[in-house]
C-alpha cells in the first residue's frame, strides 16, 4: 500500500465552517443587502439553494451563489470572517504525522477548492499531503463516484487494490471507491455501524492497517 486518500469535511475537519458560511454568513449578507430579517433571509437563501440542489454543481460553488444574489463584497471575505472557526478532529495531526512517514498522503474532497484550500489552510494540514483533489472543481463531479476515484487513481498512477480511501460518509466514501477495488474504511464518530472497516477515530485506523491482509483477501465483514 504507497497511497492513503482522505476525505475532509467530517473526516479530518469539523463541518461547522461550511455551515457557517452557508447558512449563516450568506443569509446575512442577504439580510442586509434587502433590509430583512435575518431570519426572512435565511428561509429565502435556503429556498434558492434547494431549487438548485446537490445534484447541480452550482451547489457547491460560492462564486456562483454571490453573483446569484447580488451580494457584496467578496467570497475571501466572508470565508475569511470565519476562518478562526475551523477545526481538526483531536487526533488528526498526530495520526497524519506518523502515517506521513510511510504512505504518500492525498485528499480527496468532494468541497470546491475555494473551501478546501481556506480549511486546510486555517487547519495547518498544508503539510501533510501530496496531492489535493476536488471532485466538484476539478472533474465537474458533484459526488465522489467510483469514476471520481478511478480518475484519482490513474492521476497518482496507482491501481485502485494499491490505495485505501478514509471518510465519512458511507456511500460516497466506502461504498464507492470499494466499487473499483480500493479498500475503503468508513469513519463513524458517532458509532452508527460496526465492522472490520468501520472506525471510530483516526486512531483505528492506525493499528488496522498493521492487520491487513492481501488485496487479493479482502472480504466484506459489515
Amino acid at each position: 500500500m504507497k497511497v492513503i486518500s482522505f476525505d475532509l469535511d467530517g473526516t479530518l475537519v469539523d463541518p461547522e465552517f461550511n455551515d457557517l458560511v452557508w447558512y449563516r454568513g450568506v443569509p446575512e449578507l442577504y439580510s442586509k443587502k434587502h433590509n430583512i430579517s435575518l431570519e426572512m433571509a435565511r428561509e429565502l437563501v435556503s429556498g434558492e439553494y434547494q431549487k438548485i440542489g446537490d445534484k447541480m454543481v452550482e451547489w457547491y460553488d460560492i462564486k456562483y451563489w454571490f453573483r446569484h444574489f447580488g451580494l457584496g463584497g467578496s467570497y475571501q471575505e466572508l470565508m475569511n470572517r470565519f476562518r478562526g472557526r475551523v477545526k481538526v478532529y483531536p487526533e488528526v495531526m498526530e495520526v497524519l504525522g506518523r502515517l506521513r512517514e510511510r504512505y504518500n498522503l492525498i485528499l480527496t474532497s468532494n468541497a470546491a477548492r475555494e473551501f478546501i484550500a481556506v480549511e486546510i489552510g486555517a487547519a495547518g494540514l498544508e503539510g501533510f499531503f501530496t496531492r489535493i483533489f476536488s471532485a466538484t472543481s476539478d472533474f465537474g463531479q458533484v459526488k465522489k463516484t467510483p469514476e471520481f476515484y478511478s480518475k484519482i487513481c490513474a492521476t497518482v498512477n496507482i491501481g485502485p487494490q494499491r490505495m485505501i480511501h478514509v471518510g465519512d460518509h458511507w456511500e460516497f466514501d466506502y461504498l464507492a471507491p470499494r466499487e473499483i477495488g480500493i479498500t475503503a474504511f468508513y469513519l463513524g464518530r458517532n458509532g452508527n455501524r460496526e465492522g472490520d472497516f468501520v472506525l471510530r477515530d483516526l486512531r483505528e485506523l492506525e493499528a488496522k492497517l498493521r492487520h491487513l491482509p492481501e488485496p487479493s483477501t479482502y472480504g466484506e465483514k459489515l
